[in-house]
Parts: structure tokens; sequence; C-alpha cells
């Protein structure tokens, strides 16, 4: 297995834990479900579903310890790997931090809430505060302008303007036509003056003076910042600045290719506010999303569809009917509205105001993460009418025998779930049919010969590792109650890591490397779902009047519990800040081999937020260099570039090298 890929990573865990869990519901669990009861067995392929879950037990039953066994094996080999892999992760964290060469970000820090002066700049407000507060340590800063496609497009059209109407009045004195003779011919002639240096400097006045005129009218309130060491940027930004903790806000910078430029104008006052309003949206739209889960979920009850539809009595009473409607149609039909989650979570996460890609796409992880487990698990356990949901939850002490009741009862459903979504998904992912009709339509519609779309497909985070979190709670919650959704989720596993690997390797770009953000989250989703699954199984236990298997269920919730707060301790802070031992090294070794200066050069261009055709801009705003570039520096910019490239990471977290393990 090739480490750094985090689906990889998950799917080859879900592996493990799910074959174990498969191996021991199989000798232990299912054999006490089937032969709970005294009943006449049919042949087992004629069985009801009902016959193989925990349901099947009778009340008082002693060989309900088989079930607390299981959930002790299940739970004892999760947390071992997720101890494990939490530990090399972090390991890999660290080791791509200090083999890679130096990273801007590293020398870099964000201020926001920069205060507004009526007689200086943004520019120079920040180069005024930070060479006094930072006399040692500042070295430069880059302000953030207004970008955007609107923005790029007015400043464009708006240089133009001033570009022709300051030519127009030149071209009218030194264009006129000369009709002095010719002295070749004799004849007068039409000839024009060259203008061609002229314009030249029509052109450099005009550029170079708008952007000076015109900058503070560009200027937002952030900057990158740069600093000598990458001690001292570590220390700048985890301190507090000024009194007012609203004004000159300092975090670590993001990557240069993670940055997102369009969220970095947005004023840092603003930021709770839209925090507030993407909650309270997030919290609608979980709420609207009811209407279709409900609708799904009322399929399961044919009792109900034939008061509403009188008409469909005959239909639904033939068996094909039935079981395509309570079997696979709510899973379809569920599958279809979620669909539709992705884009609205992802906007979500870009009104926050997040200030990196990764950022952004961890954040949309989240949200879409509890919207799958609550709209998929809860809500459907709780399938009915909005008040009987909430209703459900009016007593938090009857919880646990509330999902014992309602989740045995959903397994059927949540198999044909996997069945439906799961496998389904990783048919589409390998088909990959968005950019097929994309590149479709721009052949055949448009005319386009090129691909457009090849180079710009990036692994898509926030939906793909949700996805297999929220069937690894699946599989936690059901795995003694129903075991036989083990197989199939088994199966979903292997070939999900199949095809993820695949696509990693050969198909998706890498375009900047999160080092690891989204495991705590995948961690954290993972102690969650077997905290859930103790819980039923507390509940079930309690429903069962079996007082031993309830009574050893409580020290396993609690030792979970204090597993996941030692990883918090123990790893979770290394992925939230650099380590200032880590750093310290770094800067001396990088001091000893004599490349600091070659670093300073390169941080003012790492972090320019135009095209290069305007980057005369991006460096007239630095602190300490207001010129334009001439070739001969773009020449020794181009020579450095080639002896330190940002970053080229050894250990990527994102995207693997091809061969490596």
């Amino acid at each position: 297995m090739v480490l750094g890929v985090l689906p990889s990573l998950l799917v080859s865990i879900c592996i493990r834990v799910f074959s174990v869990a498969a191996v021991i519901c199989t000798i232990l669990v299912l054999p006490v479900n089937y032969y709970g009861r005294d009943r006449k067995h049919k042949n087992i392929p004629f069985e009801s579903l009902e016959v193989f879950t925990i349901e099947n037990v009778k009340e008082g039953s002693e060989w309900l310890w088989a079930h607390c066994l299981a959930l002790y094996i299940i739970t004892l080999t999760a947390c071992t790997l997720l101890y494990f892999e939490y530990k090399c992760i972090t390991n890999l964290r660290l080791l791509h931090i200090t083999s890679s060469q130096p990273n801007p970000s590293h020398f870099a820090i964000l201020v926001r809430g920069i205060p507004w002066s009526p007689d200086q700049s943004y520019c120079e407000t920040v180069k005024k505060f930070f060479s006094f507060y930072h006399p040692s340590t500042y070295l430069s800063h880059q302000i953030v302008y207004k970008s955007g496609s609107v923005q790029k497009l007015k400043d464009d059209a708006e240089y133009m303007c001033k570009m022709l109407s300051s030519g127009c009045g030149s071209m009218e004195q030194t264009c006129k036509p000369s009709f002095a003779q010719c002295y070749f011919c004799g004849g007068s002639t039409n000839s024009f003056k060259i203008i061609s240096n002229e314009t030249d400097s029509i052109h450099g006045r005009t550029g170079y003076s708008d952007v000076h005129l015109n900058a503070r009218k560009k200027e937002c309130a952030a900057a990158f910042v740069f600093f000598k060491s990458r001690y001292a940027a570590l220390t700048v930004a985890q301190s507090l600045q000024t009194s007012n903790p609203m004004l000159w806000v300092t975090d670590l910078a993001p990557e240069p290719q993670d940055v997102y430029w369009s969220n970095l104008c947005i004023p840092y006052k603003q930021l709770w506010i839209r925090k507030i309003t993407t909650f309270a949206a997030s919290v609608t739209f979980v709420l609207v999303f009811l209407i279709p889960v409900t609708f799904a979920q009322g399929l399961t009850q044919l009792d109900k569809l034939e008061k509403m539809f009188p008409f469909l009595t005959g239909m639904l009473q033939k068996k094909f009917v039935i079981q395509l409607v309570t079997g696979y149609l709510p899973s379809v039909i569920l599958v279809l509205f979620l669909y539709a989650v992705p884009p609205v979570v992802m906007l979500f996460s870009t009104m926050e105001g997040c200030v990196s890609r990764s950022e952004r796409k961890t954040s949309a992880c989240s949200k879409f993460l509890y919207f799958t487990i609550w709209n998929v698990f809860f809500v459907n356990v709780f399938a009915g009418s909005v008040i009987s949901q909430l209703a459900v939850f009016s007593s938090l002490t009857e919880l646990p025998a509330q999902l014992a009741k309602a989740v045995p009862a959903q397994a059927t459903y949540f198999t044909t779930y996997v069945l439906s979504s799961g496998w389904a998904s990783l048919a589409f992912e390998i088909m990959q049919l968005f950019p097929l009709f994309c590149n479709l339509f721009q052949r055949f519609i448009l005319g386009y010969n090129e691909d457009t779309i090849n180079g710009f497909l990036t692994f898509p985070y926030h939906t793909e590792v949700p996805r297999i979190l929220l069937f690894g709670f699946l599989g936690f919650t059901c795995s003694i109650l129903a075991p036989l959704i083990l197989p199939f989720l088994l199966f979903y596993f292997v070939l999900a890591y199949l095809v993820y690997r695949n696509q990693i390797l050969n198909v998706y770009i890498k375009k900047y490397d999160s080092g690891g953000q989204l495991w705590p989250i995948a961690h954290n989703t993972t102690v969650l779902s077997l905290l859930v699954a103790q819980v039923i199984a507390l509940g079930v236990f309690g429903i069962k009047q079996s007082p031993v298997a309830s009574g050893f269920t409580f020290p396993l919730l609690i030792c979970t519990v204090l597993f996941h707060q030692y990883c918090r301790q123990r790893f979770l802070p290394i992925f939230k800040n650099n380590a200032t031992q880590v750093l310290i090294d770094m800067d001396r070794r990088d001091e000893r081999c004599g490349r600091m200066e070659q670093i300073y050069e390169q941080l003012t261009s790492a972090y320019c937020q135009f095209s290069s055709s305007n980057q005369s801009e991006c460096f007239s705003s630095q602190g300490e260099r207001e010129d334009v570039r001439t070739p001969q520096d773009m020449e020794k910019a181009n020579e450095m570039t080639e002896d330190i490239s940002w970053p080229p990471v050894i250990h990527s977290f994102d995207k693997p090298v091809k061969g490596g393990k």
C-alpha cells in the first residue's frame, strides 16, 4: 500500500477491521441470531432476513455474551489499527515538513484586519507596523488586491481605456502626415513617424503610474508578511499583535498553490457573521432534506401507501413490486437526492470565508459527512413524520432503547443502500460520467478538438471520504445486530481500494498538499461510529434483559472515550501547529548550507497574486521593493527558480509518487 493516500488508508483499515468482524460475527453472532428462538427453519435462501438479526434472539438469552464478546473484539481491533495509523501518519507529516525543500509558507504569515488609515495605504501601514514591532525578523510583505474574474475584466478595460485616451493626443501630434518633397523621386510624401518608443513610454508610464494611483482603491485589508526564519513566522502567527483581537489578526499562511485568493478580500469582521449564517443555512438545508428522505422511507411502509393511494392496492400485492418498492426504490431515490448535496456544501464552505482550498474542502468534507450520517442513518432509522422524529429525542435516556428497536428493523434497507450507493458510486467513479458528458458536449456541440478538462480533475475528497466513513459507520453499528451486511461491505471496500488507488495514481492531478489534514476527521468519525455501536448494543442488551452483557458494555464505552482523548492529546496538536524544535533545526540547517539568501529572493514571487504579465504590480506592493523588474532580473529569478522549486514535496499526503511504499 502506498502511504500518503487518505482514501486508500481508510479503505485498507476498513478491510482489516471488517475482515475480523466478518469472521467473528460469522462464527459467534450469526448462529446465535439464527437459532435464537425455537422455531421451524426453512431453507436458508427462503428465510426472512430478520432471522439473521438480533431481533430473533429471545429475551433473557444467555447467548448474548457472544454479541458482547464480538463487540469487544471489533472495538479492540479498530482502536489498535487507528492508533498505529495515527502514529504512522503523524510521522509522515513530520517527515513531509523536514525532508522537503524550503517551503515559502513556513516563512510567511497571513495578516487580516489591517486597520484603515486615511493618511497611508494598507501597504505602508503593514510595513510601518512590522518594521516597528518586529524589526529584527521582518523581511518584506505582499499586499492582497481585489481579485476575481469581474474585477480583472474591469481593471483590464479601465487600463485599455486610459492607454488609448493617453495615446490619442500624442498620436495626433506625432502621426501627422508630412507633405515635404521626396528627395529621391521629387514627389511629396505621406509618411508617419515611428512611435514604437513613444508607445512603450506611454505603456510604461500609464501602467506604472496606475499601480500607484489606484493601489489604495484595489488594496484589501490583508497581506502576506515574510520573515527571516521559520521560527519567527511561527511566533508571530501564534501571538496576539494588539489589544484589539479583531485587528492585526495573524495566522500561518497556506501554501502558494493552496491560497483561495477571492476569500482573502473578505473583511475579517464579517467572518463570524458568515459562519453563523452558514450554520443556519446548513441546518435549514438538513431540515428541508427531510422531505425526500421521509418520502423515500414512506415507500417501505406498504400499509400507508395503500391508504394514501387506493388505486395502487392491486399492484402493491405483487411480490416483484413489493421487493422493488420496499427494497430498492427508497435507496435509489435517496442516492439521487444526495447527488445535489456536494455542490451545496461546497458553496457553504466558500461562503464561510476559507482562505485556502484545502481548508474549504476540509470544511465541505465535515459538512457532507455529518449530513450523510444524519440523513442516511438517523433519519432513516426514525422514519416517519418530522414531529415523530423530533419526539424520539425528547428524552436522551430513551435514545439507546429507541435505537435498539429501530436499527435492526432497518438492516435490510442499509444492506440495500450499500449495494445501490456504494457499488454504483464506484462504477460512476471509474466512468467519470460528468467529465465525459462535458467532453462530448465540447467536441460535438461546441466544436472543440482539444480536451479542455484534461489536467483539471482533482480528487473529490469532500465526497469520497465521507462516503467511506459513512459505510464504516453502518458497518460498526450493524455488525453484531445484522451480520449479513458485512460481506457486502467487505466486497465494497476491496473494490474501492482498487478503484481509488488507480484514480489517484493515473487520473487525478494534485494541485496542492494538505499535509494529511483530513485524517483527524476520519479518526474522530471512526471513534464516533464505535461509540454509537456500543450505545445501540447497550440498548439492545437492556431490551433483551441481559444484565451481564449490559454491565460489560459500560467499561467498553469508557475505555473508547479515554482512547480518543489520549489520541487527541498525543497526535492532534501536530496537525494544528508546526513544532518549534523542527522549525529551528530546519533554519539552522539552511543557514549552514547558505541557502537563506536564495530563499529570501524566492519569497516575494511565491505569493504573487496575478499572472506573469502583471507581476510588476505584484512586486510594486513590496515594502522594500518598488521597482519593476528588468529583463536581467527576470532571467536571474528564473535561474534561481531552477535551483529551488516551490514546493517539491517528497512525501505527499494527497497523491503518492508511483512505486512508493
